[in-house]
């Protein structure tokens, strides 16, 4: 079930470089989802998606265009508030994990709860439930050096639900994990999107792509097909087209 829109864009551009040597990474993107829809982007290496995910992330600027966020316009954020806005309504899921490998595994979901502002006992109490949801209590008290890949990125995702987000933007989240590690990631996927969870994933991985409600192609910077997963054909865009 789908809701009202919580990250829209509109006109979305990032360029890099001057003159002759101009490349647009992401050119005049459009884009609603609404709250509660899994939507996945494909595309091959180099097409602009990730730097498309963070530009609705608000990890970097675009160079024209806007992006709202739950009805704020973040574009035009300042640091500080936009930081501010991260730490409460967005939940980021990176394809090398970004753990702290100093921390546990628990207290390294818990961080981005105390980050927003929860109080230290809640917060833990939401890490722990947050693993136990990941099939990794056993392992809260581990560092990430003693979890595998696949078990790191559950813990990187426990950490983007912990401060529960609008929506978790995850940029090519099982581009370095094996096969097993994949479908333990999958299963989660589809896990989080019956749940509700509005989700917005890049990947070059079909397998993940189909748990999602609508699948978006993209192609030099642009969105080359935007479709609704059809279960019933199996279509989903494989980076060939």
């Amino acid at each position: 079930m789908t809701g009202s829109t919580v990250l829209r864009a509109r006109g979305l551009t990032k360029r890099y470089g001057w003159n002759n040597t101009l490349v647009r990474a992401v050119d005049e993107v459009d884009l609603d989802v609404p709250a509660g829809q899994a939507l996945a982007i494909m595309g091959p290496s180099g097409c602009g998606k990730s730097t498309l995910l963070h530009l609705l992330g608000g990890l970097q600027r675009p160079s024209d265009g806007q992006v709202w966020l739950a009805g704020h316009r973040i574009d035009t954020m300042s640091e500080r508030a936009l930081a501010r806005l991260r730490r409460h309504h967005i939940g980021l899921v990176f394809q090398s994990f970004h753990l702290m490998d100093e921390l546990t595994a628990v207290e390294n979901v818990e961080m981005a709860a105390l980050l927003a502002g929860q109080p230290p006992g809640r917060a833990r109490r939401r890490a722990l439930h947050l693993l136990d949801r990941v099939g990794l209590a056993d392992r809260a008290a581990h560092l990430p050096s003693a979890l595998s890949g696949g078990q790191r990125q559950r813990v990187a995702i426990a950490r983007a639900l912990s401060n529960e987000p609008l929506v978790v933007l995850a940029d090519e989240p099982t581009g370095n994990l094996d096969s097993a590690a994949t479908l333990e990631v999958l299963r989660l996927f589809e896990e989080l999107r019956a749940a509700g969870q509005t989700l917005v994933v890049v990947t070059h991985d079909a397998r993940i792509a189909a748990v999602a409600d609508r699948v978006i192609a993209m192609r030099d910077g642009a969105f080359a097909d935007d479709s609704r997963f059809a279960a019933a054909t199996g279509t989903v865009y494989d980076g060939r087209r």
